[in-house]
């Protein structure tokens, strides 16, 4: 196979993958490719997780009767992972297939992977390149790989906005921003993720129970995280009623009364606009938590950007501008040279609504493991 036939199948490759945008988190967007000659014979890509991963998924697909596997090419954007999660190992699979070579676009950034997929193929005499067309692979799955080399969750920012940014009118009404298929796709975020982090402004005024509601009444319901420094959640929030016991996080000692006996209290210091959010989220990452969705209010979003904490960004736009009321990304200000940048993954309508996904740069690739001699 030329390297531009290479190029060419992992451009598809990553084409495929971008059907997950949006709805693959916390895990990465994958797709796979198998070629025989120079002829695509099937294709896959990961929907969601729990889902089987994309190079099954091209498994699957192959048609009866068709080419021996050990003639073929797997082109995946992203290093076959070598640990069982949700599902067995995809290494394990190529390798039972009996695939004669793998084309990788990046190393996965996740530890418990990170080389140890392409050792495993190489190990069983499959050849195996790597790094084609890595800068877009790097990009495409930034908002994965950032978090896996930083010791904390990824974290995912929601905000239901009106056309001029808006989050609530200026009387502090904020139901509803959006309308019922923007806010369905809300709670799919919520389903796959760890933990769903709110300010106590959004407590406060709201009073939110963070479950999670899907159209079929199912929905797994994530840690419910507020960010609390002088404990003022009442006892009577319902998030505090809740399936889960909520975690809140202060700077005030915990009261032996009230919202400190229903809720799991964490004191962090202060950061430069509160708490220390980089605090939080390591305590997060130490109890396991691997994702988190931020659901505002606009200070939470503006200290969270601000600070460089946010992988992925889900807009709702709704066509209206109020001209008033709360931004979604509030203090702190930044001058223009110190905001960070996103990226663009997907927009698509959504009833009445825009959903945007907008991913931050990416990190550097993590290194191949070198050929076996």
């Amino acid at each position: 196979m030329t390297p531009a036939a290479d190029r060419r199948h992992m451009a598809r490759a990553l084409e495929l993958a971008r059907r997950g945008a949006g709805a693959t988190s916390p895990n990465p967007m994958v797709g796979a490719v198998l070629v025989h000659g120079d002829e695509i014979i099937a294709e896959g890509h990961h929907e969601a997780p729990g889902r089987e991963h994309a190079e099954v998924a091209a498994l699957r697909a192959v048609p009866d009767g068709g080419p021996p596997l050990s003639a073929c090419t797997m082109y995946v954007n992203l290093e076959p992972c070598c640990h069982f999660g949700r599902t067995p190992p995809c290494a394990d699979a190529l390798i039972r297939a009996g695939i004669g070579r793998v084309v990788v676009g990046m190393v996965d950034p996740d530890p418990r992977v990170r080389g140890g997929g392409i050792a495993r193929l190489r190990a069983a005499g499959i050849a195996v390149d790597v790094g084609v067309l890595e800068g877009e692979a790097l990009a495409l799955n930034a908002a994965f790989a950032a978090p896996r080399t930083a010791g904390r969750p990824q974290v995912l920012a929601k905000a239901a906005i009106t056309l001029d940014g808006r989050i609530a009118d200026a009387w502090g009404q904020s139901q509803w921003i959006t309308g019922p298929a923007a806010r369905a796709e809300g709670h799919r975020l919520r389903d796959r993720v760890d933990a769903v982090l709110v300010g106590i402004g959004t407590v406060l005024a709201d009073d939110p129970t963070l479950t999670t509601r899907l159209p079929d009444g199912g929905g797994r319901h994530a840690l419910p995280v507020v960010l609390d420094s002088q404990l003022r959640c009442p006892p009577t929030a319902r998030l505090l009623q809740g399936p889960r016991r909520a975690r809140v996080y202060t700077r005030a000692p915990a009261a032996p009364a009230g919202a400190a006996l229903l809720a799991d209290v964490r004191a962090v210091s202060a950061g430069p606009h509160g708490l220390d959010l980089g605090a939080v989220l390591a305590d997060l990452h130490s109890a396991g938590v691997g994702s988190v969705l931020v659901e505002g209010g606009g200070r939470v979003h503006g200290s969270l950007l601000a600070a460089g904490l946010i992988d992925e960004l889900h807009l709702f736009i709704n066509p209206r501008a109020l001209g008033g009321g709360p931004a979604w990304a509030g203090p702190p200000a930044l001058p223009l040279g110190a905001a960070p940048g996103y990226r663009l993954l997907l927009s698509r309508p959504v009833g009445d609504d825009l959903h945007l996904v907008l991913v931050r740069p990416p990190p550097a690739a993590a290194p191949a493991p070198p050929e076996t001699p």
